[in-house]
């Protein structure tokens, strides 16, 4: 071989050599920056306001810029220009509304102080004549009595009969939520509203107690929330029945934590699900799990039900495949996986994420200005209306996904969009389907605020019970009811109820035709 030749081969290997340590740097870089869009992504998640707002200025650099106009090369982000958008957005201008004055409730008992003058300055100083008095100037003040505790004693008169001493009678008392006990349906329901609705944990309580004066053990209220849990099973299980009579139904699931859970260790991780409806009569039922399995999914469901509405979470799906259930794919999660794309973008440039935010963000819009509309109404204005969005969506989404790197947070919030594409776009064959599962989020969320307090359930029973309880308390806050004067009236009443019909009238939605009610 030719010294030329060998130079020849020798410079291919240098060049062969040189391409691979630039893909590996190249590589590298990639990996640095999605190491970088993480450290951004925990920083916002950690320090950063969590609302999925836009801002006006946002709005105006994003939302009507549709990704049709743009270049084919315009996978990289773009420096915001004041250019004019294709759409215009009208801004209301600023109006300062004054806040009303705190009115006090006319239910509110009234107690009158009355401020006289003295009788030496009851006379004129002009002619000595006596005042005469020609009303008052009213003042309202709030004052707030601590909880009052008080002992109800049950009586049960006894009887005898006179004559032979031999009959004896006993008057029948109404059955206790918890016999024997020494808690009443209006105790157990204040310690159930204030750690289920207020979450103020036990042991808090307990604390709270010992300042009125009661000596009550964090371990009594423990197992009387146990019992209360236990006694109002019947009422769960008709609520789930009502439940899946519903035409949609939410599903979500967040973690909890058992210690005593057999055959797992303290630090593993349970589920708490929770299923909701929001339409006539709304219901929200809590479920408690060991596993995140989908078989739990399988057991809540069934083939009554018409449609789910989840997030993208796989183990819903063989459910939906053997009950035949519909499922809607959720567009607040594909819109917050491109609103943390949005939040690693650097500052003052607008991007991909930007683009499809503006989609998203007009879908929204038709579905506010449609609230409350009757669903085939709804059904008509998403098939004028939406349809073309979407369709415009989806070529933006076909065109941009192949220009983006998959482990990007852009890459993968346009990943998501892809694959839950045909789930997504399920909302606009039903006037009744909604457009997303923030319901259902909204309704597990005072269960992970109170989860933050108490940290850990106990025991299965201890999960079971808050579960029930939690249930009872958002449908009742959902159907517009105090939780507390709710659960004093299903502990008062549910022990005696003795039919299905019974425990019916105990449902929220029917408990204030209930003569008992408070």
């Amino acid at each position: 071989m030719s010294e030329a030749a060998l130079l020849e081969q020798k410079v291919k290997e240098l060049e062969a050599q040189l391409e691979q340590k630039e893909a590996l740097l190249h590589s590298r870089a990639q990996r640095i920056s999605t190491l970088e869009e993480l450290i951004k992504q925990f920083n916002r998640k950690q320090f950063s306001a969590s609302s999925e707002k836009l801002s006006q200025d946002q709005l105006a650099l994003g939302l009507f810029n549709e990704a049709e106009s743009t270049d084919e090369d315009e996978a990289a982000e773009t420096e915001s220009t004041d250019s004019e958008p294709e759409d215009t957005v009208e801004v209301p201008a600023h109006q300062r509304r004054r806040k009303p004055r705190v009115s006090l409730p006319s239910h509110l008992p009234r107690e009158e102080v009355l401020y006289e003058l003295s009788e030496s300055e009851r006379v004129c100083p002009h002619d000595g004549t006596e005042l005469k008095a020609i009303g008052t100037e009213d003042h309202e003040q709030l004052e707030i009595i601590p909880a009052q505790a008080k002992v109800i004693v049950h009586r049960r008169q006894k009887y005898v009969c006179p004559c032979c001493e031999q009959h004896h009678a006993t008057a029948p008392k109404p059955k206790q939520p918890i016999e024997k006990s020494i808690a009443g349906p209006g105790m157990l329901a204040y310690v159930a509203t204030q750690k289920y609705c207020d979450a103020l944990p036990l042991y808090r309580q307990s604390e709270i107690f010992k300042r009125a004066g009661l000596e009550l053990d964090r371990t009594n209220l423990a197992n009387w929330m146990i019992r209360c849990g236990e006694l109002a099973q019947p009422l769960i299980n008709l609520l789930h029945e009502k439940l899946l009579e519903q035409p949609v139904i939410h599903l979500d699931e967040t973690t909890v934590q058992v210690l005593n859970e057999p055959g797992k260790s303290a630090e593993s991780q349970s589920y708490m699900w929770v299923m909701g409806s929001f339409s006539a009569s709304p219901a929200v039922l809590f479920h408690y799990a060991d596993s995140r399995r989908q078989s739990v999914p399988l057991d809540l469901l069934d083939e009554s039900v018409g449609a789910i509405m989840v997030d993208g979470y796989e183990g819903y799906e063989k459910a939906c495949q053997q009950y035949n259930i519909t499922r809607i794919g959720c567009w607040a999660h594909a819109r917050r996986k491109l609103m943390d794309a949005k939040a690693v973008q650097k500052k003052g440039k607008t991007g991909k994420a930007d683009q499809g935010l503006a989609f998203i963000q007009k879908l929204y819009a038709l579905e506010k200005a449609i609230k409350g509309q009757p669903p085939d109404e709804r059904y008509r204005r998403r098939q004028q209306e939406a349809q073309p969005v979407i369709d415009k969506l989806r070529a933006w989404l076909e065109k941009s996904l192949p220009q983006v790197p998959p482990q990007t947070a852009i890459g993968k919030a346009l990943h998501y969009l892809h694959t839950q594409w045909h789930r997504l776009v399920r909302y606009l064959d039903d006037g009744a389907y909604p457009i997303d599962n923030n319901r259902a989020e909204n309704a597990i969320r005072p269960f992970t605020v109170g989860r933050k307090n108490w940290l850990f359930a106990n025991s299965q029973a201890g999960a079971k019970a808050s579960a029930n309880l939690y249930s009872l308390i958002e449908t009742a806050k959902a159907n517009g009811l105090n939780p507390y004067e709710y659960l004093k009236t299903v502990f008062k009443e549910l022990p005696n109820a003795q039919s299905v019909e019974a425990i019916d009238t105990l449902l929220p939605w029917n408990v204030s035709t209930n003569p008992n009610w408070s």
